[in-house]
């Protein structure tokens, strides 16, 4: 609820963000993706290299 609140009240300075991903080599945007690639995209589990405690 506090986040809707958040969004509307502050609308008007949101702007697009455009995510790029690399394929073949060459940085292409996400939205230019069909709709199987879109979801292949959303999918992938990113990786988080976790700090070992000695």
């Amino acid at each position: 609820m506090k986040t809707e609140l958040l969004l509307k009240t502050h609308a008007e300075k949101r702007t697009k963000c455009v995510v790029y991903t690399r394929v073949m080599g060459y940085h292409r945007p996400v939205e230019s993706f069909n709709i199987g690639k879109k979801q292949e995209h959303k999918d992938r589990i990113h990786f988080c290299e976790c700090q070992k405690v000695s």
